[in-house]
């Protein structure tokens, strides 16, 4: 038996030897011991993740728990938005609402790569600026002079319907993925690109786009080059409309009221995305008094008295005008209200249905889509535009999981309760189009400009008082790229300037 013993250790000992052996001269794998990034070894390539860049104008959000819904008093008595406690993903938001210039540059585009061949994709594009016309004001010249003169060129975009808002998101994600391809000197510019042969990041991945190649990344099985693909994590997550908790968290920016960075608790909650229920600027400096925000301040007072005006605007500010919040996010309130990716029910937050009281990452308006596939399994041809084709989800594909049965489930639990019915046309005129905005404008009250308030419109219709902003997810730590390694309890320091007093 001792023999046998020993004759054990002995090839114990020999096995790591020979492991330690193979895996000299490169990290292995701690399930096979296997090399990584090693063509003898197959090739199987593990990458050195540099971490999720920031993307043009996003600032990244840190995450967690917060109360959700009305912080004051329901004015206008709607069981709406009962306060609970959720919590948000870490995630990056615009730090200003975009601009006339923004979206110019997006129809330019479209205008650029499609008209010629189809022009509906630019004209469905346009903003709506007959938002500005009155029928007892004059605002008519808003009509020439609000998106087109370029003394408006930094002002948040206006008459964009939630439709609109999110083909720009997608616009807006593959030209960032293609300036990043360029920068990293993998592709170079094509400018003479039109329909289907534009930049498209799923179509470049499924290798559907080759695009002009400059130097395409090291291919280690062969030796020699290939394409980008997802798991290099080089290309960055979609663009999209925030959700709605994930806006009035951001809104509310309640890090800044925490005493120190060790600390698990705020000292104050807010009505708004400072301290204290005015909008004035409280700490004693040559500020002091100055309106925090661009909203109506009484009947007919718009922006103060000629010769001290209060918050010198009487329509819509340039995006980065008044204080930005703690988060570093500008016009959060005020200014023009902003789409989120909701879908509205009044119900989405009442504790009366608790099968609608999901607690992470809150969300009403998933209509699950899947890729269009072949009979091989690949991707059918993209489309005259240059995206891939996605189709809905069926019931009948969804009825046998636990997670989901249905693939549309906007109408979740709707008409389960017995205290409200949605039947559009007759007694509300809430519909699946219905979608949320947040945030306050330029023409509304105070009240309005709580970041737990929360109106809708349907998902088609614009308005003069009513911009956007976009989001993206945050993949990996939850702390920024320092949290990469993954140790949670390593020191960071916190980017959180308190601004307001």
């Amino acid at each position: 038996m001792k023999n046998l013993f020993r004759s054990f250790g002995i090839l114990a000992v020999s096995a790591m030897a020979l492991a330690s052996c193979s895996n000299k001269g490169g990290e292995a794998s701690s399930a096979t011991g296997w090399k990584y990034n090693d063509a003898e070894w197959g090739g199987f390539e593990k990458k050195q993740y540099e971490g999720q860049i920031d993307g043009p104008n996003l600032v990244l959000v840190e995450g967690g728990t917060f109360t959700m819904g009305q912080t004051q008093e329901d004015i206008v008595w709607e069981y709406n938005y009962t306060p609970r406690r959720v919590t948000v993903s870490s995630f990056y938001m615009d730090e200003t609402e975009v601009t006339n210039s923004n979206y110019r540059e997006y129809l330019w585009w479209l205008k650029d790569k499609y008209y010629e061949t189809y022009p509906e994709v630019y004209r469905k594009a346009l903003p709506d600026t007959l938002v500005w016309r009155d029928e007892l004001a004059f605002n008519e010249p808003y009509v020439e002079t609000y998106f087109r003169h370029p003394a408006y060129d930094d002002y948040p975009v206006v008459g964009v319907s939630w439709l609109q808002a999110s083909d720009f998101c997608k616009w807006r994600s593959n030209r960032v993925n293609e300036m990043i391809l360029v920068d990293r000197g993998i592709l170079n510019l094509t400018p003479d690109s039109k329909g289907s042969d534009v930049f498209d990041t799923k179509a470049y991945l499924s290798g559907q786009y080759q695009g002009s190649v400059k130097k395409n990344v090291p291919d280690i099985v062969t030796g020699g080059e290939r394409p980008v693909m997802f798991d290099d994590g080089i290309l960055l997550p979609d663009y999209r409309l925030p959700t709605e908790a994930e806006w009035e968290f951001a809104a509310l920016a309640l890090p800044g009221n925490q005493p120190s960075s060790n600390d698990e608790v705020y000292i104050e909650s807010r009505f708004f995305p400072w301290n204290h229920n005015t909008a004035r600027y409280k700490k004693r400096t040559a500020n002091q008094g100055r309106i925090l925000a661009n909203f109506k301040r009484g009947e007919g007072d718009y922006m103060g008295v000629s010769g001290n005006l209060n918050d010198n605007a009487s329509f819509p500010a340039p995006v980065r005008s008044y204080l930005p919040n703690d988060f570093g996010l500008y016009n959060m309130a005020g200014n023009v209200n902003e789409w989120v990716l909701d879908v509205y029910r009044a119900t989405t937050s009442t504790t009366l249905n608790d099968a609608e009281n999901q607690d992470l990452n809150p969300y009403r308006g998933n209509r699950f889509k899947t890729l269009v596939i072949d009979e091989n399994g690949n991707p059918v041809e993209k489309d005259s535009l240059g995206s891939l084709k996605y189709r809905d989800v069926t019931d009948e594909e969804s009825k046998l999981r636990e997670n989901y049965i249905k693939g549309d489930v906007i109408n979740h639990e709707d008409g389960n309760a017995d205290y409200i019915k949605y039947l559009y046309g007759e007694s509300t005129l809430i519909s699946d189009k219905s979608r949320v905005f947040k945030g306050g404008s330029w023409s509304d009250r105070l009240y309005w400009l709580q970041p737990g308030t929360r109106r809708y419109k349907d998902e088609d219709k614009s308005d003069r008082n009513l911009g956007f902003r976009c989001a993206m997810v945050r993949v990996g730590g939850q702390a920024g790229n320092e949290d990469v390694g993954g140790n949670m309890f390593q020191e960071k320091g916190r980017n959180i300037k308190r601004r307001y007093k």
